[in-house]
């Protein structure tokens, strides 16, 4: 069996796998992904269980065949030379991979170790425009949580009802959720694992529409030609709307370049740990102060739309610094209640996007 294939190509799709392919060495058929070379079209398929690529690669294909070639070492060679790539089979167990003058032996696993491509039951299915989807994406993984050992948290919550999708993402800090249009009909409540949409946003850069399937233990999104499916996370996900204060009766308007930079050079002398900065309100102006006994201490000021009671609440400047940087808008609504109460952050003239900020004790 020889298959040709361009330097460019072959770069790429490898390129697109190599945060999906399984690093450690706990089952090595997962550092390996599946080539299916086909005269009609061939594709390449990699997987660590939970997240699963599947995505079309030109190729000249002699002869039919299915390889399972080791994903990071095929890459690293790839790299590195020069001109169209010929992979030819030696037997069974060893591919030879050439280039110009350049020739490589690697050694390849049996095909039918690799996982097979999960069926989609009881699926559900709708259609969602690829910005509209990259944009949600964009405004709530910042808050989800990473290694949390509530492994709900760990994960997106689409949340499909009433010709609405909501996405929510929290890691018991903040929380950021945003809402958007979408067909009526389609229910679901599912969990999507954090890695899945991050590497789902590559693709979303694209023309036509993002095809959505929901099934009893997996989602799939097809963009285009490309599969992108993931093992949904089981468990239930924390009521988001029972989260999200409707009381707070502190509230101010911030202009949000200005919040930025100042919440920055200000968490410059906070505790590393802790990134811990001081807002002192009172009519007109917002204080942002921090210290650090180890090596001094911040202050700041910026205007602010408030006239009410001084209040001073304590924040991380990082969670507050992500959530600013999801929003696009040039002002910014605080609404308070106390000194420990959650937060509600809005961007100006936008109830679609609400993100909620836990206070810190100062």
């Amino acid at each position: 069996m020889k298959l040709t294939v361009t330097r460019d190509e072959l770069l790429e799709k490898l390129g697109n796998i190599q945060n999906i392919v399984e690093k450690r060495n706990t089952m090595p058929i997962l550092s390996h992904f599946m080539l299916e070379a086909k005269k009609g079209g061939s594709t390449i398929t990699a997987t660590d269980i939970e997240t699963a690529l599947r995505e079309p690669i030109e190729m000249e294909v002699s002869k039919e065949a299915r390889l399972c070639i080791p994903a990071r070492k095929l890459f690293e060679i790839v790299k590195e030379v020069d001109g169209d790539v010929t992979i030819e089979t030696e037997d069974a167990e060893w591919i030879r991979v050439s280039a110009g003058k350049s020739s490589f032996r690697l050694a390849c696993l049996p095909p039918d170790e690799f996982p097979s491509w999960p069926q989609m039951e009881q699926a559900k299915e709708l259609e969602l425009e690829p910005a509209a989807l990259a944009k949600m994406i964009e405004k709530t993984i910042y808050a989800a949580g990473e290694s949390d050992t509530r492994y709900t948290l760990n994960g997106i919550l689409f949340h499909l009802a009433g010709g609405k999708i909501t996405l929510v993402g929290t890691d018991g800090h903040r929380m950021a959720v945003i809402e958007s249009e979408a067909p009526a009909g389609a229910e679901a409540k599912v969990i999507v694992p954090r890695k899945t949409v991050s590497e789902l946003r590559k693709f979303l850069e694209t023309e036509g529409k993002v095809q959505i399937v929901i099934g009893k233990n997996n989602i799939l999104f097809k963009i285009g030609a490309v599969e992108f499916l993931a093992r949904l996370i089981e468990g239930t996900y924390p009521d988001y709307m029972q989260v999200i204060p409707k009381g707070n009766d502190k509230k101010l308007k911030v202009e949000r370049a200005a919040f930025m930079k100042a919440l920055r050079r200000v968490s410059i002398m906070s505790r590393e740990r802790s990134n811990a900065v001081k807002l002192e309100l009172e009519d007109g102006n917002m204080t942002l102060s921090s210290s650090n006994p180890d090596i001094g201490e911040a202050k700041d000021t910026v205007s602010i739309d408030y006239k009410g009671e001084g209040v001073a609440v304590g924040f991380n400047a990082r969670y507050l610094l992500d959530v600013l940087g999801a929003m696009s808008g040039e002002n910014i609504q605080f609404e308070l209640q106390d000194p420990l109460s959650p937060t509600l952050l809005r961007e100006e003239g936008n109830d679609a996007y609400r993100c909620v900020a836990m206070p810190m004790r100062i």
